[in-house]
């Protein structure tokens, strides 16, 4: 499986773009699961993901390994592409309507009692044909890193079909979670309905799990650096001069109103 960075110079530029204090150490979000995935095809049957917004919720020996720990960004995403025969390629071309593309999402599930399912868009971005790359695993700098939330979910928006999915020989270990309604998960004789979420800040119930499946797709997350405990940062500086202002402008009113016989309001 051949491997590409698109383009080449671009995620170093990336990097830069993000704020100097914020660089800090890479990490491979999704990366080093065990076993290693493979796409199914072009082998019989190929599977290809299609027209959904999905997110690994664990990688067999990875627990969430989409789930941000803390804030950060996102400055690149990769995914494992099958390489299809021509007659393969033909087949999802004209079911789906379009060439394979792929797009990351960010996403924030609810913390409301009855309501985990639901996950709101925050972030996305822009689609990549990947027709050209089948049968590698192309990564793509984004032109704009992305910032996310402690918590938020890294996402893969499926926006026509992309082989990227491994469903051969995986323990219950192995799931993921779709943007599509209850009881239209779809089945071997019948497709799920398009269930993409592309409009920002909605809000969607991911009511379909996966079992004994994988979504082939790493992302490159940087999080912010910690700050040391003997220095405080920029902003709590800037909070704890504010409160001292404040304070002291306090204490001078005071002694004003006291030495003119009154008091001062809170």
């Amino acid at each position: 499986m051949k491997r590409y960075l698109i383009p080449a110079l671009v995620l170093a530029f990336a990097a830069l773009a993000i704020p100097t204090s914020a660089q800090a150490r890479v990490i491979e979000m999704g990366a080093g699961a065990q076993p290693a995935g493979a796409s199914n095809c072009p082998n019989d049957p190929c599977v290809a993901a299609y027209q959904m917004t999905a997110y690994q919720g664990r990688s067999g020996n990875l627990k969430n390994p989409f789930v941000v720990p803390r804030p950060g960004y996102i400055v690149a995403f990769s995914v494992t592409l099958g390489e299809l025969t021509d007659s393969q390629i033909e087949f999802f071309d004209g079911r789906f309507g379009a060439d394979p593309q792929v797009q990351l999402a960010l996403l924030r599930r609810s913390t409301r009692k009855g309501k985990l399912g639901n996950h709101r868009l925050m972030r996305q971005s822009e689609i990549y044909d990947v027709s050209d790359y089948l049968g590698s695993t192309p990564t793509f700098a984004l032109s704009k890193p992305l910032r996310v939330g402690k918590d938020f979910r890294v996402a893969l928006t499926i926006p026509t079909w992309a082989p990227v999915l491994d469903t051969v020989d995986l323990a219950g270990t192995n799931w993921w979670r779709a943007s599509r309604p209850k009881g239209e998960c779809g089945k071997d004789d019948e497709l799920s309905p398009p269930s993409v979420q592309e409009e920002l800040k909605s809000i969607v119930d991911y009511r379909c799990t996966y079992f004994k499946s994988r979504l082939l797709y790493t992302a490159t997350y940087v999080p912010d650096p910690r700050p040391t405990t003997k220095a405080k940062s920029n902003e709590a500086r800037r909070k704890a001069t504010r409160r001292a202002a404040a304070a002291r402008a306090a204490r001078i009113a005071r002694r004003i109103a006291a030495a003119n016989g009154g008091a001062v309001a809170p």
